[in-house]
């Protein structure tokens, strides 16, 4: 089971702080510890968290998890396969322009697709931060496909930062 780096939990939290973001989207969410780095920096914003997870046994953990760190109230979990579920999101209209910040850290073949369906749901100048970009290494090819798929999105400004296992970090303009 992969986590993120202290340093991306850092990182993630200092974003959600300084965006003042309200409402979060997390693609991926394993046993919760990078939602516990976003929730402790967004329950100051008075904002909320949906995370979507497909593993039963992750998502009991990560329950215990936000139940020992108190922030069960703000985090609801979507259980199921991401795509799915973010195409139920495409179609209802209040998710358009939602979400102020997400966290993509799920399977990396699909990365791609991910972002397409997600980058709708997000608001003008919003945060999009992709986990895993340098490393682990077998996951380069396909993250430096995402990487050149963004970065040739006239919607979007994106970087690659070296942090943790490399996040990319992409803003939309419009």
């Amino acid at each position: 089971m992969l986590a993120i780096t202290k340093e991306t939990g850092e990182l993630l939290n200092m974003i959600i702080r300084l965006k003042n973001v309200k409402n979060a989207l997390e693609v991926g969410m394993s046993v919760g510890y990078s939602t516990i780095w976003c929730a402790e920096a967004i329950i100051e914003n008075g904002g909320k968290i949906i995370t979507i997870e497909q593993n039963p046994e992750k998502i009991k953990r990560a329950k215990e998890n936000f139940q020992n760190a108190n922030v069960s109230d703000i985090i609801t979990i979507q259980e199921g396969f991401a795509m799915e579920i973010l195409r139920s999101f495409r179609l209802q209209k209040k998710y358009q322009n939602f979400f102020d910040f997400v966290l993509i850290d799920a399977d990396k073949e699909n990365v791609i697709e991910y972002f397409d369906m997600i980058l709708p749901l997000v608001s003008i100048g919003g945060v999009i931060v992709t986990d895993n970009m340098l490393y682990p290494e077998k996951y380069q090819e396909d993250m430096k496909k995402y990487s050149q798929h963004i970065q040739s999105n006239q919607n979007v400004r994106t970087i690659t930062s070296p942090i943790g296992n490399g996040e990319e970090i992409t803003i939309k303009l419009k």
